[in-house]
């Protein structure tokens, strides 16, 4: 009876969440409203009248679909048919500079907090510039970050229309996506100004808090060997150079600093803007699909599982026409110190009661009664069904936040058509998997 009603709750809740997930991959469009307000967090949060607001949307490459203008309370509305069919982006444009927030399916609310912006550089610090090095043939992938902190009083956006952000790749080095994270964490790739020389910049709003700047490269690696001259543009507290284990490097200051998920790290602190980092890289790799997966191995057969821990993970080893492609999990590739949450399911066995020496019929009977009193009351299929709903949406809810996420690293730049797939068909599995109990 009680698995019955376990197998009729789970089969509703399923089906709810079979259409929940098949309405947010569906390409069909469906009208949806989104309202929200938009903040001045220059201003203590007040309320920001007459701002531009935008919905973008992100297929098709981050075209606008609808705009209005907040009211005099700063609130905002827009109807349109492709609201909740997709992740989409809310744009508010205040004194010329885009602000940001996710709009993702199933949401209706969408507030935006906007900045009075600042040209003063003094607002931004670098903790940390973290290189990844990784050989493919004759060409050296190498993918860099910036984490950059805003800690402006009061708070203002940092910003310059003719470019705010500079950077400086090796001579003859082919330049790959570039992209930004503000403090909502997700990726927008920008656009880049060409100053020449291998000089270029971006224009992007640094937000209070914590940003980031990410770009990718592809230099020559004839005879498995490279000398990079890498300048300084800002000062960094700390600049981190990562390698697979197979390879070697060389650069004057840099100190090893110990491994991460297999592959050698090293450090040097305090880098002046203006220092030129020579690196001196050698050595092959391994395709990171194949290191990790030994990795894995290894760890399977010295009995470790995956432990939550900082993980870095090596570029993708594929190029297609020598363009430089970075497949997936950039966050987990270039950022430092973010470890990884398992959710592990602990079964809880009580005890079974000590018996102690028993005799004749009277014995039994106090020890049958004794444990009918401590037996705990079998729950009802009212309880039965409200944990099983509780379960099925969890991980509903968890699977649509990874579509969402492949989605937007999709839209992004940092994702191929390969791993997309991938990733998608991994989270359809999951989905089968579920429905099929």
């Amino acid at each position: 009876m009680m698995t019955r009603a376990m197998r009729m709750a789970g089969n509703q809740s399923l089906h709810i969440g079979v259409a929940i997930l098949l309405l947010l991959a569906a390409a069909t469009a469906h009208a949806g409203t989104v309202t929200g307000i938009v903040h001045n967090g220059t201003n203590g949060n007040k309320a920001a009248p007459g701002v531009d607001v935008l919905l973008i949307q992100l297929q098709g490459g981050m075209q606008v679909v609808a705009s209005t203008k907040t009211d005099a309370q700063g609130a905002y509305h827009i109807d349109n048919p492709a609201i909740g069919a997709g992740p989409m982006l809310i744009r508010a444009v205040y004194r010329g500079v885009n602000f940001h927030q996710p709009l993702t399916p199933g949401s209706t609310t969408v507030d935006v907090t906007v900045y009075e912006p600042t040209t003063n550089s003094k607002a931004l610090q670098v903790p940390l510039r973290l290189l990844v090095f990784q050989p493919n043939g004759d060409k050296l992938m190498v993918g860099e970050e910036y984490s950059i902190t805003n800690n402006s009083n009061p708070p203002a956006a940092y910003f310059k229309q003719d470019g705010n952000f500079d950077f400086t790749v090796p001579d003859g080095a082919e330049l790959g996506p570039v992209s930004t994270v503000g403090p909502s964490g997700m990726p927008v790739t920008q656009g880049t100004i060409d100053k020449g020389k291998g000089h270029y910049s971006i224009s992007y709003a640094f937000q209070p808090g914590q940003n980031g700047v990410r770009l990718s490269y592809l230099v020559s690696y004839s005879g498995n060997q490279a000398k990079l001259r890498l300048p300084s543009n800002f000062d960094a507290q700390r600049v981190l150079l990562v390698i697979p284990p197979t390879m070697q490097i060389s650069s004057p200051g840099f100190n090893a600093a110990g491994t991460e998920q297999g592959f050698n790290v090293f450090s040097k602190d305090s880098v002046k803007a203006g220092t030129i980092v020579d690196v001196s890289v050698s050595g092959t790799a391994p395709p990171p699909a194949e290191a990790n997966a030994a990795s894995s191995s290894s760890d399977q057969v010295n009995g470790r599982d995956a432990a939550p821990g900082p993980t870095i993970e090596a570029s993708p080893a594929r190029l297609d026409d020598q363009k430089w492609i970075l497949l997936g999990g950039l966050a987990a590739i270039f950022a430092v110190g973010i470890g990884l949450l398992v959710r592990q399911q602990v079964l809880v066995v009580a005890p079974a009661p000590a018996e102690g020496p028993t005799t004749g019929a009277k014995g039994k009977k106090a020890q049958r009664a004794a444990a009918k009193e401590k037996a705990p009351p079998a729950p009802s299929a009212a309880q039965i069904t409200e944990k099983v709903t509780k379960e099925v949406d969890a991980n509903l809810e968890s699977l649509k936040d990874t579509l969402l996420r492949i989605e937007l690293r999709r839209q992004a730049g940092t994702m191929s058509d390969e791993e997309y797939a991938l990733e998608r068909g991994r989270a359809e599995q999951q989905l089968r998997d579920l429905v099929q109990g």
